[in-house]
């Protein structure tokens, strides 16, 4: 057969590839290296079975060739179908040998002498040494071996920053602390045309910032953009309207507690591109925090049907059953989505949920103490370790799990407010004020959800005897609920404890109205009036 019509064949299967003709390109491919000993139709011959899902057979056709230790191509695609095939110990032998530290540094390697035959095509895809670091790691991690797998992660983009799948599995699988993430991102190599991934990036991983640093992030990255064409301003084109970054907004705000704000960005998103699973998985929390069980059924039953395989899906469901107070299906559910990937954070924190809602401890604190060891740059998991230690009253042990959250993530206010919880049970009440003030300074706005909070904070003044801030504090909790029992009753037993009987008359009044068979309410009212009878009406008495 002559050059021209290899060349030909060549290009037929290229075509076919390009088509997804898979069967065709395997066809064709066969028959030019049958022609040729190039070890680019080799190559070219294995790319057909692997994209063909013939695992297998491509291996054995690389593992044939001579050249499959000389060539890191031909290496690597091996190693990926051993990845498909599950076997990872085989997989990283055909990785051969190479260390790393804890920084992502690789040392100690034996390919110094191995070659790659593709180098023209090098500055327009990413870096071969990239893409091994990185299935190194993904085949640690299959091991179980998270350590490695992280730093072969690290390894990875910092070969090539264009590597995203490494720093998503950092991220999303939460294996990097705050401080870690930031000082890996500190120290990738970004090229002048790819500085706005820099700041891309900076949004992707965690908000532990202060308010004013992220909302700074997000506007330097919506300030990126590109014309298309030069002469009409009206083409210029951002990333203010990107999915991606608007999904990491919405996080945002439901890491802050802002759960309708962050509901209402997910479910514009979720018009625009409905399979956007990162952005599913945010509006899934908003929803089961704002109580809406309608969306979760229906958000439930289309991921089941589009991603029966996913761990989402059943994770939704799971979500949906908590929601609406069915803990022992929400359980089943959730150890479904752990069991189609133990790597999935949400899953085993909603799992340890649905155990504590039914106050059984034992096998709550068994799912939180799986998620803090398998994400321990995930501070939730440690954080309701210590709820379920304050359940049962160990005070000490819960206010180490919480320094230990509070260390991951210094911005949760939900860390500080539980903090301040435990210093009031153990009637520290000025390290209560402490706590509680800083959890209102970490909340962007105030909102409904943090009026327990405020009411903590002047039920902690009261027992100070800072009357005046108490009152204060109560006043502000009313302007969050007017429907809360323990405020009025708060309030009212302040204005007793001053002497201010009237007053204190008014409130239990209010309080009972909410709730008639109150014991402290009617108890304390029948003493108000017995107190104002004594001492009778005081004319100076402010009515409120």
């Amino acid at each position: 057969m002559r050059e021209e019509q290899i060349e030909k064949l060549r290009g037929v299967v290229r075509d076919c590839v390009s088509k997804h003709l898979y069967s065709s390109a395997i066809f064709f491919a066969d028959k030019v290296a049958a022609f040729t000993d190039d070890p680019a139709d080799i190559y070219m011959q294995a790319q057909a079975l692997f994209l063909g899902r013939h695992y297998r057979r491509a291996y054995h056709l690389l593992n044939a060739s001579k050249i499959v230790l000389r060539d890191l191509r031909f290496r690597y695609l091996a190693a990926k179908c051993l990845e498909e095939l599950r076997e990872w110990d085989q997989c990283l032998l055909m990785l051969g040998d190479a260390k790393v530290d804890e920084h992502g540094n690789v040392y100690d390697t034996k390919d110094c002498n191995v070659m790659y035959l593709d180098k023209d095509s090098e500055d327009r895809e990413i870096n071969i040494s990239s893409a091994i670091c990185f299935l190194r790691g993904r085949a640690y991690e299959a091991l179980e071996n998270r350590a490695l797998a992280r730093h072969w992660y690290k390894a990875a983009i910092k070969a090539d920053p264009l590597c995203y799948e490494a720093l998503e599995c950092l991220t999303e699988n939460h294996m990097l602390t705050f401080e870690e993430e930031t000082s890996l991102l500190s120290s990738l190599q970004f090229g002048p045309e790819d500085r706005w991934l820099s700041s891309f990036y900076s949004c992707l991983i965690k908000k532990y910032d202060k308010e004013c640093v992220i909302e700074a992030k997000f506007r330097e990255v919506e300030k990126e953009s590109t014309n298309s064409n030069p002469s009409s301003p009206s083409f210029m084109h951002t990333l203010k309207n990107n999915t991606d970054l608007l999904a990491c907004k919405a996080e945002y705000f439901n890491q802050c507690g802002e759960y309708q704000k962050c509901f209402e960005l997910t479910s514009d998103l979720l018009e625009k591109d409905p399979f956007h699973l990162k952005c599913t998985l945010v509006h899934l929390a908003a929803a089961v925090e704002l109580g809406n069980s309608n969306e979760l059924y229906l958000m439930a039953s289309n991921l089941v049907k589009d991603y029966p395989q996913k761990t989402l899906s059943w994770f939704a469901v799971g979500c949906y059953y908590y929601c609406i107070k069915k803990h022992d299906q929400s359980r089943r559910y959730f150890s479904k989505a752990t069991s189609l990937d133990g790597t999935f954070a949400p899953a085993w924190i909603g799992f340890g949920n649905a155990y504590a809602a039914q106050e059984e401890g034992d096998q709550a604190m068994s799912a939180y103490r799986t998620a803090a060891r398998l994400f321990p740059g995930c501070h939730l998991p440690t954080l309701y370790i210590g709820m379920e230690y304050m359940r049962t009253h160990s005070y000490k042990l819960a206010e180490q799990f919480f320094m230990q959250a509070k260390t991951i993530c210094p911005s949760d206010p939900l860390v500080y407010n539980e903090l301040g919880v435990v210093a009031y049970n153990m009637k520290e009440y000025n390290k209560a004020v402490l706590w509680f003030e800083k959890t209102l300074k970490h909340i962007p706005s105030l909102s409904q959800m943090w009026e327990p909070t405020v009411v903590n904070l002047a039920h902690a003044y009261r027992k100070l005897k800072i009357y005046h801030e108490a009152i204060s504090c109560y006043e502000r909790a009313l302007a969050l609920s007017t429907r809360s029992l323990s405020t009025y009753a708060g309030l009212a037993y302040t204005y007793h404890l001053q002497d201010n009987f009237t007053a204190a008359i008014t409130y239990y009044h209010k309080a009972l109205w909410l709730k008639p068979d109150d014991q402290f309410c009617t108890e304390m009212l029948s003493l108000a009036l017995v107190d104002e009878g004594r001492r009778g009406i005081d004319p100076k008495i402010e009515f409120r």
